[in-house]
């Protein structure tokens, strides 16, 4: 059986692709990564610690915080005010995706892991052009040029909206453990502020799958 390594941060999306992984290859057969990257707030590696002890599966942490040398933004700076009024939000970190993959992909070569699953998406998403499917691809061609290795990196959200994810995870029996345990929230408040755009992102999605469920 084909082991596979999971790009982890303890959200709502990942942890989905965790359990679509453990689904297709057993939890002994399933990696996660987790990165720290200067991120502002420590709940998100707390809550991505925990899940992983609590489903048995090995997680591995690196830490990229040397990406806060280099540039600036809202998701690590935690005296800055969220802004989506440009053509891009100030929450987006430039090359986050492009290090994560490429991080993740020479940890899974050293563990003769082919398959990498990352839980991006680009159809209810913050217009993060490192979600997009033509990125992830040609990552994916780059990588295995970079390293004459051949992985597969899988984006099994990559078209659905977050209703539909919400729907995923009740698919694979785990919808309650996904709204209870995972962590979306920008600004770090547990359970969510519910005003930041990831949390209005979720709570849309959860609202509408929740409304067509019942």
């Amino acid at each position: 059986m084909t082991a596979t390594l999971v790009i982890f941060s303890g959200g709502q999306d990942s942890t989905t692709c965790l359990f679509q992984a453990i689904a297709e290859y057993g939890v002994a057969n399933v990696q996660t990564i987790t990165f720290a990257y200067g991120q502002r707030h420590s709940i998100e590696l707390e809550r991505a610690a925990w899940i992983a002890r609590d489903l048995g599966v090995k997680q591995t942490v690196l830490d990229l915080s040397l990406i806060s040398g280099i540039t600036n933004n809202a998701l690590m700076d935690n005296t800055a005010e969220i802004d989506t009024s440009g053509s891009l939000p100030n929450t987006f970190v430039d090359g986050r995706n492009a290090l994560f993959l490429l991080y993740a992909a020479i940890y899974a070569k050293s563990q003769n892991i082919k398959e990498i699953f990352v839980g991006v998406c680009e159809t209810d998403f913050s217009g993060y052009p490192d979600c997009r499917d033509v990125f992830v691809k040609s990552m994916n061609v780059s990588l295995n040029l970079a390293m004459a290795y051949d992985f597969n990196i899988r984006t099994p959200l990559m078209y659905l909206t977050k209703k539909e994810t919400w729907a995923l995870a009740d698919k694979l029996g785990v919808f309650d453990y996904i709204r209870q345990h995972t962590h979306t929230c920008y600004l770090g408040v547990d359970g969510g502020c519910h005003e930041c755009p990831s949390c209005l992102l979720r709570e849309k999605g959860l609202s509408e799958y929740l409304a067509e469920r019942t």
